[in-house]
């Protein structure tokens, strides 16, 4: 296993043992820089409302301030996700 996979497998083992709120918010800001938090914030908004279908992606993109690449790039990477975890997303999200 490489050194990177390890460390990946360690981090998301770190993420599922915190059973609070607060605990992954401090475990996210001891890993995560603002700027990385802001981003993956963003993404998730993203998803939100790629998953929602209730806007068109230009619309996303003037509504969340992003380059619509951003929001064709999460809408490519939904179409690759399996159907059960995409059931899941629409759930949680």
């Amino acid at each position: 296993m490489s050194l990177n996979k390890n460390g990946w497998n360690g981090f998301l083992k770190l993420c599922a043992s915190a059973s609070k709120k607060k605990m992954l918010d401090e475990l996210f800001g001891l890993f995560l820089t603002a700027e990385e938090r802001e981003s993956v914030a963003t993404r998730c908004l993203i998803v939100r409302e790629l998953l929602a279908e209730k806007k068109p992606q230009r619309q996303i993109s003037k509504d969340l301030q992003v380059s619509i690449a951003k929001i064709t790039r999460g809408s490519n990477e939904i179409k690759e996700i399996a159907p059960a975890f995409k059931k899941f997303l629409k759930e949680k999200i």
